[in-house]
């Protein structure tokens, strides 16, 4: 699904990333943990598309295409989604129109038929149930008045109705408390299958403890500096990322 090779990448004269290497198949999740600043939330822009890092070698392929030469609309198209740290509120944007549309425009690239405004609405409550959003937020306008807990809930509700075939999960369990952050867990549980593929940033073993993810990696230092299976996520929860320094 996603194979990263010798990824350098940096911002005006600072190095943020040196020689990643990930490889993510269909069906794994993956997880990266690391202090802050070290460069994770930059990966994910990167695979995303954002604007203002500096290349400085190796390469993004997204089932077996040039990653770095799509535009991040064409990303978003052929699959690829992002939950973000911070989602943005906007006034006036109604939630329904904004979802009815993005998922109509991922179905109209995949030569599908596109959702009927009854078709949606019912697709819209189903899901809606899923992330424990009671049907007012139809009439709500994006992110806009919603609390945390809300706002990362939304997010995972996008998840579900655009179906995508990529999702990065940037520390989307960051400011929920423990019920929101099983409704949250639960939802990406929902939606994991073989066809689909995950990468999960995050800094707290609890969400982990969910989602019992295949590979877990520490990013230390611009690059990756050890990966393993849950068992790695817990010893840092237990003792930091000291010892890896040692």
């Amino acid at each position: 699904m996603l194979k990263i090779n010798k990824l350098n990448v940096g911002v005006d004269d600072k190095n943020i990333l040196n020689n990643i290497n990930l490889e993510i198949n269909k069906g794994e999740l993956h997880v990266i943990m690391g202090r802050n600043g070290t460069g994770k939330s930059t990966l994910s822009n990167i695979i995303t598309g954002k604007d203002g890092y500096n290349i400085g070698g190796g390469e993004v392929l997204y089932k077996n295409k040039n990653l770095l030469d799509m535009s991040t609309e064409d990303r978003a198209l052929e699959g690829i989604f992002m939950s973000f740290q911070y989602p943005v509120s906007i006034p006036g944007l109604n939630t329904m129109h904004f979802l009815r549309t993005s998922v109509n425009s991922i179905r109209k690239h995949q030569n599908k038929e596109e959702y009927s405004s009854g078709e949606f609405i019912k697709v819209f409550k189903e899901k809606l149930a899923i992330v424990g959003l009671d049907e007012s937020f139809a009439k709500r306008s994006v992110n806009d008045g919603f609390s945390g807990g809300e706002k990362k809930r939304f997010e995972i509700l996008q998840m579900l109705l655009i179906e995508p075939k990529l999702v990065i999960l940037d520390e989307t369990d960051s400011g929920l408390d423990i019920d929101a952050l099983r409704i949250v867990a639960n939802g990406i549980n929902n939606f994991k299958s073989k066809n689909n593929s995950f990468l999960l940033i995050t800094h707290y073993y609890r969400i982990i403890e969910y989602l019992n993810p295949d590979f877990v990696h520490v990013l230390l230092d611009v690059k990756i500096v050890k990966s393993g299976d849950q068992k790695l996520a817990l010893k840092l929860e237990e003792n930091g990322y000291g010892w890896l320094k040692k």
